[in-house]
């Protein structure tokens, strides 16, 4: 049973690990579109399938939002991820010194 308990909580480590790292990436990329940004004069959005124009002043402030929110998520994420890690840890010395 306490094993069991152990493989649930370690493919929960293993789930929030693939949302940080999916989310770390998605961070990336509009912290890479940011820059891009701040060194181009005319600026185009994809939406929907079409290519269209956007004002800069818009588009920069919809990806600042962006980045910061997903600064949070990932903060957050890494924060429940080491909760876990910890109290898997934990439970793994437990069931080791029960088994000796």
């Amino acid at each position: 049973k306490e094993i069991a308990s152990l493989q649930v909580m370690e493919q929960r480590a293993n789930s929030i690990s693939m949302q940080r790292h999916t989310l770390q990436g998605q961070l990336l990329e509009a912290e890479n579109a940011l820059q891009e940004i701040k060194e181009s004069e005319e600026i185009f959005k994809i939406i929907g399938g079409i290519i269209v124009r956007k004002n800069k002043k818009e588009l920069n402030k919809e990806l600042d939002e962006k980045v910061e929110d997903l600064k949070t998520r990932v903060e957050s994420l890494e924060k429940e991820e080491s909760r876990l890690r910890d109290k898997l840890e934990s439970k793994q010395e437990e069931i080791m010194k029960r088994l000796k």
